[in-house]
């Protein structure tokens, strides 16, 4: 993010950009509020208003009547990402991102522009996702507390974004690897993973590529992932869909290579937003991307489908369930009689028509991977008992959450199916949850070899280095925000 601005615009333009993108503080905050690291830049911002925060999430949940043990991501879809927090005699904006179950605070003294704070936080998150493993949970955080604290340390300068390109991190700390873990235990030292001299990449036209890398066999990978936010009501209908998607890339590759790549139609892509490395105005005039590649794993560009033609009209999975909420005891002559339960009954399965575009080496039937639904209950239910025919299922007693885990899914499959019980508490005849109070259903799912928007690769070419190399392209559809209403 702030490579891109720099390469965009010349250096007095860039303090003038920058002039009032300043962070006082970022906070990171486990699922229950808890403040796991706080790291100030200008001056100290009390913690007070980590409190403020959970606390007007707790209550936005009190209002809609969802239960405030629930987890943290209800804590978020309660809050604005940009809140006016009262600090003493001043206000501070508190900006705030959630992450692996992790709540990303950044508190910042004066208006600015908002995207470039919740990207930047987005950059912090994905750091430390590339540094401890996805995904960067609370236990990643706690096992990792000074390595931490390092790249806070040279992320941010002052309150300004300084080195944001996970390469020039890498050279200059080290990720943890179990050897040093045990030896900062035994001897309270981690300094050992910060290296003693800065890496070539910072002081060179392109930081975000190391000098001197050398691979015996040279290959890159590219993916095009696109992810569809959807919803969809009780009768598997779709009320709204947007679709993103992102190029990711595995580059390996010797030298300096220069590459470039063309798709085979570019109209399908919109709103594009690139990493540093790429020649916008080449894009701009061309349509095709011409850059020259970090080494490793990297995100080379994301983009909007905006064709309304190309959105999801067809859902490739559907999900269809039905509750019902069993009616209490109202014969007064008969007070000790229980209410009888409630019931649950989720079916899921592969429709044999869809909106998706598979590529042409694609044969046999629609195969879909890593199926889960997460099904939160209203508070009305006490308890569950569930039962599925494939996959396993857990429900969390605390938040009132069920994880159905089923796996690999198959059109000439038999489907699967949930169903169970649902204790209720005493007095739910007067209160049966409305289409407000019952939360939908999040449907994660995944499909290799298939696209929404038909994008796709045509060609990739290297030049600047003369040596053989293997490349290889795939598409991915899969689940964003995939929303099932229940009522």
């Amino acid at each position: 993010m702030v490579l891109y601005v720099r390469e965009r615009y010349p250096k007095q333009l860039v303090r003038i950009y920058f002039k009032h993108f300043m962070i006082n503080s970022i906070f990171l905050l486990s699922p229950t509020g808890e403040v796991l690291i706080e790291r100030h830049f200008r001056g100290v911002t009390s913690r007070s208003i980590c409190d403020y925060f959970w606390e007007k999430a707790s209550a936005s949940l009190a209002i809609t009547g969802i239960s405030t043990t629930t987890t943290s991501d209800s804590l978020h879809d309660s809050v604005p990402p940009i809140l006016e927090v009262p600090e003493g005699d001043r206000s501070l904006f508190l900006f705030n991102i959630l992450r692996d179950g992790l709540s990303y605070l950044a508190a910042c003294p004066a208006e600015v522009s908002p995207l470039l704070i919740l990207e930047f936080l987005h950059r912090v998150a994905d750091t430390f996702q590339d540094y401890f493993g996805t995904p960067a949970d609370e236990s990643a955080i706690k096992e990792n507390f000074s390595t931490v604290y390092q790249l806070l340390e040279e992320m941010v300068d002052y309150g300004w974004p300084l080195t944001t390109e996970p390469n020039a991190l890498k050279a200059m700390i080290r990720p943890p690897t179990m050897m040093e873990k045990f030896q900062q235990v035994v001897t309270g030292s981690s300094t050992g993973v910060v290296a003693n001299e800065l890496p070539n990449g910072t002081i060179s036209n392109m930081p975000w590529r190391k000098a001197g890398v050398s691979y015996q066999n040279n290959e890159v990978y590219i993916d095009i992932v696109e992810e569809i936010d959807t919803i969809v009501d009780v009768n598997g209908r779709v009320i709204s869909s947007d679709i993103s998607g992102s190029v990711q890339v595995q580059s390996q590759l010797s030298g300096v290579p220069d590459v470039l790549l063309t798709f085979k139609d570019p109209s399908v892509i919109d709103d594009c937003s690139f990493h540093p490395c790429v020649r916008y105005g080449r894009f701009e005039m061309d349509k095709v991307v011409s850059f020259v590649p970090p080494d490793g794993n990297f995100e080379l560009m994301r983009y909007r489908v905006g064709d309304s033609s190309k959105q999801l009209l067809t859902p490739p999975i559907f999900c269809s369930p039905k509750l019902s909420y069993g009616a209490s005891n109202t014969n007064n002559n008969t007070p000790n009689t229980p209410s009888s339960p409630g019931r649950i009954n989720v079916t899921v399965g592969v429709r044999p028509i869809s909106s998706l575009v598979f590529s042409q080496g694609k044969k046999g039937p629609i195969v879909i991977d890593d199926v889960s639904v997460t099904i939160p209950f209203p508070r009305i239910v006490r308890t569950a008992n569930l039962t599925v025919n494939v996959g396993s299922v857990l429900y969390d007693e605390a938040t009132k959450v069920a994880t159905w885990l089923i796996g690999k899914l198959e059109e000439r499959k038999k489907a699967p199916q949930l169903t169970g019980t649902m204790v209720l508490l005493d007095n739910h005849s007067s209160h049966h949850p409305s289409s407000d109070e019952h939360p939908p259903l999040q449907l994660n799912w995944k499909i290799p070899s298939a696209s929404v928007s038909g994008a796709a690769i045509s060609g990739l070419s290297l030049t600047g280095e003369n040596y053989r190399y293997y490349k290889g392209f795939r598409n991915i559809a899969k689940s964003g925000n995939y929303q099932i209403r229940c009522r």
